[in-house]
């Protein structure tokens, strides 16, 4: 069937990461593109089912901008990169995480299957490139929004840098990028990606059937994966690291970048909460003190995870989520001003927050000025953030006792973060209260504080300090009774017997 718009590429080039906020998210900014191809077959257009294959379960979308080429391009500079792009559309890139290890950078089985790169539904012929506002809508809620001011390589850059060493010629579709917030979709579910001026592009996901037989590579996924697909935590690096800085303007770093960026990542889904985390070890890290939590902690050899110096805004509200990280450095005016107005690095990290997260500040214990207030608090809720967490100051601190958010802070302060603080990048390491936090760290908040978790421990150390909690539940009931805590406390054998025996009872 002929695409609606007449399209009929030669090849469909993928842009692996250009989004500042989809390289925050994913911890790495890399300093020059990367790319990957798509075939051909994968071209579909607006109300065309998408399938998500029979045994997978993380099918993500990725809405993205189509440049589609318009005149040939060989070597050509970018001062005159535009001037061969007929125009830009709507395009959705997506992918299916299950099938990320097969092919790991090219993506082939994950994203080239038939109908997993719908373009349209119309193409903006005059438009300024630099300008345009793309949205992504899952089931009619908005899912991205980002405007191409945001990206690390312009159009220009990436028209120039490939036709260095190959031609693009007039019908070839690059695809830009995509933003922050790409997760997964299951059956049912319809997307909309829209790019402001050239209408909706419309899919719903549909199961696939029929198995996929015996032979060649099967759906593989790991709580990894499934956490990468899900957005909630970033992936490690497993290529060695590049310094980088963004390639396309002013602006801080936002972490390391590999060598081969993996956005040949992986694009899923999973079951669990945040970071992969499923519902029992969520359930007991709801449930148990932070008290239990840092013995558990202790008893496996980390003794450096009490965040110090930080109190509750709402010592009734508890704290469960991973952590997004934003570093603050010391102010130096000159860097102020060229990086820390505008939409700098403090809201840009609220805007890539994604639920169930907490966002980690490290403000080197500066007691001088505040380092968030209840606006941009307001908003990090209403993405879904789980808590926040500053060594610094918080400004408006009496309006949190209204938010329901748990924060957590060192004073509070009226002074905006200016007259301290250079906001400089995030999904870095930080050190927040003398703890070393790191992007996707489970940290968990109750009326005492706060302590980090390293995600690898979390299932174990929550389901101890449950089994924990319930034994000093018997021990204090005893005590109340007029026992005397010897032998009690620690349990003798005796006192283990009847323990044990009245669990058995229940």
């Amino acid at each position: 069937m002929e695409h609606p718009l007449g399209l009929a590429p030669g090849k469909i080039i993928a842009v692996h990461l250009n989004y500042r906020g989809r390289a925050a998210e994913r911890g790495r900014t890399p300093a020059v593109p990367s790319y990957f191809l798509k075939p051909a077959s994968s071209l579909s257009w607006s109300g065309r089912p998408v399938v998500r294959p029979a045994g997978c379960e993380l099918l993500a979308f990725e809405g993205e901008i189509a440049i589609i080429i318009g005149a040939r391009a060989h070597r050509v500079p970018r001062h005159r990169a535009l001037g061969h792009v007929a125009g830009y559309t709507a395009a959705n890139d997506f992918g299916v995480y299950d099938f990320k290890h097969a092919d790991l950078g090219s993506n082939l089985r994950a994203k080239g299957q038939d109908g997993y790169t719908p373009v349209g539904p119309a193409i903006l012929e005059t438009a300024d490139p630099s300008a345009l506002w793309l949205r992504t809508y899952v089931n009619g809620e908005l899912a991205q929004e980002a405007c191409t001011d945001e990206l690390l390589f312009g159009f220009d850059l990436l028209i120039a840098d490939l036709s260095r060493l190959m031609t693009l010629e007039p019908g070839d579709i690059i695809l830009a990028g995509t933003p922050a917030g790409s997760t997964v979709v299951r059956p049912g579910d319809v997307v909309e990606v829209e790019l402001e001026g050239a209408g909706r592009l419309r899919n719903q996901i549909v199961a696939g059937s029929g198995d996929l037989g015996d032979f060649g590579v099967q759906p593989r996924v790991t709580d990894e994966v499934r956490a990468a697909a899900y957005g909630s935590a970033p992936i490690p690096a497993s290529a060695p690291t590049v310094a980088s800085a963004p390639a396309s303007g002013p602006g801080p770093a936002t972490g390391p970048a590999t060598a081969m960026d993996a956005d040949a990542d992986a694009d899923g889904d999973g079951d669990g909460g945040p970071a992969g985390l499923d519902e029992p070890t969520l359930a007991a890290l709801r449930s148990v003190s932070t008290a239990t939590l840092s013995a558990q902690l202790r008893k496996r050899g980390i003794d450096h995870h009490f965040i110090e110096g930080v109190h509750p805004a709402r010592p009734d509200l508890r704290m469960v989520g991973v952590a997004r990280t934003l570093r603050y450095l010391p102010l130096r005016e000159d860097v102020f001003d060229e990086i820390g107005g505008g939409m700098n690095a403090q809201k840009r990290t609220v805007e890539e927050i994604r639920p169930g997260e907490v966002l980690v500040i490290e403000a080197r214990g500066e007691r001088g000025a505040g380092t968030l207030g209840d606006i941009l608090a307001l908003r990090a809720l209403r993405r879904g953030a789980a808590g926040v967490v500053t060594d610094g100051g918080l400004r408006d601190s009496p309006s949190f006792a209204g938010l329901e958010l748990p924060a957590y802070f060192a004073v509070a302060h009226a002074a905006v973060l200016g007259r301290r603080h250079v906001p400089m990048d995030s999904q870095i390491p930080v050190a927040c209260g003398g703890v070393l936090v790191m992007p996707g760290d489970v940290l968990v908040g109750d009326a005492e504080g706060v302590v980090v978790i390293p995600p690898r421990l979390a299932a174990e150390v929550a389901r101890d300090a449950a089994r924990q909690e319930a034994e000093e539940r018997f021990i204090y009931e005893r005590v109340d009774e007029g026992a005397s805590i010897d032998g009690l406390y620690p349990m003798n054998r005796v006192w283990r017997e009847a323990y044990e025996e009245r669990e058995r009872a229940r």
